[in-house]
């Protein structure tokens, strides 16, 4: 089974161009399915339908995530997919199993106000503090997700056009513009960086930590936490805040979704969608506005 896991990690990155993380993620379910299937005293490769109904059920409860659930459950379809591509298996077992219906959660937005403060609490006069402003310029003016911030490299920004190029989910790749804004605290860092001591290997990535290394996603989480904390900002936020607040406000103010749609990197229109469900204010002056009742 070891060797099988190999090859089926190889697949993930290679064939699926999936990222190391998207494949920690699909092996640590499979490894809840290789769990059931040594108590059960089978192999992965001979389960049937109604085992896997069966190990579905065994490992959620009623009331379990329906995230968590088609998470496992499409790991779980990638894997035999796998398996029958590469003649493990002659018939996908997976393939009648169905996901469940996964609930709409409206994502946490930024007013106006509070990114304003938030970019107000950066101390611009620590050694970190021009690098913060970008990161926060190149979250919320990009609408980056937060690995492909940590992942942005020299090579990839094109400064005489304003574009950069950045590498997405399952490694595809969009322009994304850059705003006069983002571009002069790019530049402010960069005067910065210049004086840093750059690790061997570190130096096409565009944001360091102090000590000259890439910085994480999980130091990108805590400079957030931070800069709320220091706001006064009692949403529980996130670099994807920013991500969420970027998209909802360009579309307040006008834009096209399938211009936004692209802008964040999104492979199906549906996903976008969800930005046109939080805009409260704007539910509200409607019903206001035109509904009999308030006339």
């Amino acid at each position: 089974m070891t060797d099988l896991l190999k090859e089926y990690r190889i697949y993930l990155k290679v064939e699926r161009g999936f990222s190391p993380n998207t494949v920690d993620a699909y092996l640590r379910d499979l490894d809840k399915l290789n769990a059931y299937c040594a108590q059960s005293g089978i192999q992965p490769q001979e389960m049937t339908y109604e085992q896997l109904q069966h190990f579905v059920q065994t490992v959620f409860s009623p009331s379990s995530n329906t995230r968590s659930q088609a998470r496992v459950i499409s790991g779980i379809h990638s894997f035999y997919r796998f398996l029958l591509y590469h003649n493990y298996i002659e018939q996908d077992p997976s393939e009648l199993l169905e996901s469940p219906r996964r609930e709409m959660h409206l994502p946490q937005v930024l007013t106006l106000e509070e990114v304003d403060r938030l970019v107000a609490a950066i101390d611009l006069s620590s050694n970190e503090g021009h690098r913060n402003r970008a990161i926060i310029e190149m979250l919320y003016g990009s609408g980056l997700r937060v690995s492909e911030l940590v992942n942005l490299k020299f090579s990839d920004l094109y400064r005489a056009e304003h574009y950069m190029l950045i590498k997405g989910k399952g490694s595809k790749q969009r322009l994304v513009p850059l705003s006069p804004v983002s571009e002069q605290w790019l530049d402010f860092w960069m005067q910065d960086r210049n004086h840093w001591r750059i690790q061997p290997g570190a130096e096409d990535f565009v944001f360091l930590n102090r000590n000259g290394r890439p910085l994480t996603r999980v130091m990108i989480f805590t400079i957030i936490k931070r800069l709320c904390l220091a706001a006064g900002i009692t949403k529980t936020i996130s670099p994807h805040t920013l991500r969420h607040s970027f998209a909802t406000h360009l579309l307040q103010n006008g834009a096209d979704l399938r211009v936004i749609q692209q802008l964040l990197g999104h492979e199906d229109l549906t996903t976008t969608e969800i930005y046109t469900h939080i805009d409260i204010q704007d539910l509200r002056r409607t019903i206001l506005q035109y509904h009999p009742a308030n006339q």
